[in-house]
């Protein structure tokens, strides 16, 4: 499902030292839009985020009724796919590798979260421009 085309490749690049990216899943119960302001790492044309409240965090639990999310950097809006990594995989290794990497510099004691967090990545259809 990863994008090919410039649009999304140019705007991940351009927008990867952003501090934070907003995040819209839909309400698993509600089914209305439900926005946050999350920690994100890109790579290879993907968004990787990690959710300290893992499972209970109501946005995994809206994006493990409905993957299809929406996420906002630099004033640009884009849809997307999420889903949970799966633990020990050498992508859960690279999302953690490169949030603690982006983040671990700038806050302290972050290295708990690093290591309990759960991983999730978005990728983007390959038909956004």
């Amino acid at each position: 499902m990863t994008d090919d085309s410039p649009g999304t490749r140019q705007w991940l690049a351009q927008r990867a030292g952003e501090s934070f990216t907003y995040l819209t899943t839909i309400g698993r119960r509600t089914s209305l839009p439900h926005r946050i302001e999350i920690w994100f790492a890109a790579h290879d044309e993907r968004l990787y985020l990690l959710a300290g409240g893992r499972e209970r965090a109501d946005w995994v639990r809206n994006l493990l009724a409905n993957p299809r999310v929406t996420v906002e950097l630099g004033g640009e809006t884009y849809p997307g796919e999420a889903r949970i990594l799966k633990a020990g995989t050498d992508e859960d290794r690279l999302a953690r590798q490169l949030l603690l990497a982006k983040y671990g510099r700038a806050e302290r004691n972050l290295d708990s979260w690093g290591r309990t967090s759960l991983p999730v990545v978005i990728e983007f259809p390959a038909d956004v421009s």
